[in-house]
């Protein structure tokens, strides 16, 4: 197995999480409770920041969730997590689907609102990244809409834009990014959704964003990658940081804790030690995991 040893003065950070934290549901029925989290009455944020130190808030794009957000919800998520804890946050789909990026029907002033909110974290200097998920409909064709947008961004902030349409494989999208300071995420998707090009490394930020969403089509987010499977994005990831100041990596496949599982077997794998609490911690996930995937091969068994 290869593992990477940093160079601190050469080598940017890796901050490994997952896309969100609030699954209550219990495992059976595809949450965390039981599998991750001890049990309901677990405050689950708190309890997550123990075993990671950032997380992708996914919650902030639906509008069901976000309309009731307001900054006392990012200012109680500061108190909740250690001083130098990291929240990536998914801009809302008012902005990126409803509106579409379109500056002439308020997409900036959606976007503004959604800054103002999110503010606390900002100024607690746990803001990570702001990632920006483009509808899978959503096609170069759409560039100059784009560019448009980006524009008016402000600048203080880290920036990733994922694209979900293939259309996006050519060397004009990375010259706008890399011309605004936005990291292209990199997906580890399902080979149907035509997006192998974002699995390789492309810079064009001075931070890096990835997500792992697992490879079933059919049955999205609950997926179990194997030891084999991760193989391929150490080097990637050490690549990453010898080229930017930060990698954060989030892995999606939330269904049942496989993220947990996924991200705590990862963080060993790059090298980063884990306790014995997080140990302990992955052995029972995946234990519960494997029950309904018997592809995945323990990373200690492995060594």
């Amino acid at each position: 197995m290869e593992i990477i040893h940093k160079d601190l003065d050469k080598m940017g950070e890796v901050l490994i999480g997952c896309s969100g934290w609030s699954y209550p549901e219990p495992s059976e029925k595809g949450g965390w409770t039981g599998a991750f989290y001890p049990d309901s009455k677990t405050k689950r944020l708190q309890y997550y920041a123990e075993f990671f130190g950032t997380a992708e808030m996914d919650s902030s794009f639906y509008e069901k969730f976000y309309k009731f957000m307001t900054r006392r919800t990012f200012e109680g998520m500061v108190k909740a997590t250690p001083k130098k804890f990291q929240f990536s946050v998914k801009v809302p789909e008012t902005v990126t689907h409803d509106k579409r990026l379109n500056v002439d029907k308020g997409a900036i002033t959606l976007f503004e609102e959604f800054l103002d909110k999110i503010s606390p974290l900002k100024t607690a200097n746990k803001l990570g990244s702001i990632l920006i998920q483009l509808p899978p409909s959503f096609s170069v064709r759409e560039f100059s809409n784009t560019e448009r947008f980006l524009d008016r961004l402000p600048k203080e902030y880290d920036y990733a834009l994922e694209f979900r349409h293939p259309s996006w494989e050519t060397e004009g999208p990375w010259d706008m990014l890399k011309h605004y300071n936005i990291a292209t995420v990199l997906i580890d998707s399902p080979a149907k959704d035509n997006l192998q090009f974002l699995s390789e490394v492309i810079v064009t930020a001075n931070h890096s964003f990835v997500r792992w969403h697992g490879r079933e089509s059919r049955h999205r987010y609950n997926y179990l990658y194997s030891v084999e499977e991760l193989k391929p994005w150490i080097g990637k990831i050490k690549k990453m940081q010898m080229e930017t100041s930060v990698v954060r990596g989030y892995f999606n496949n939330h269904y049942g804790a496989k993220a947990v599982v996924n991200a705590l077997l990862f963080k060993e794998m790059i090298g980063e030690s884990v306790s014995d609490k997080q140990r302990s911690a992955l052995e029972h996930a995946q234990t519960l995991a494997t029950q309904h995937n018997s592809k995945i091969t323990s990373f200690t068994n492995s060594n």
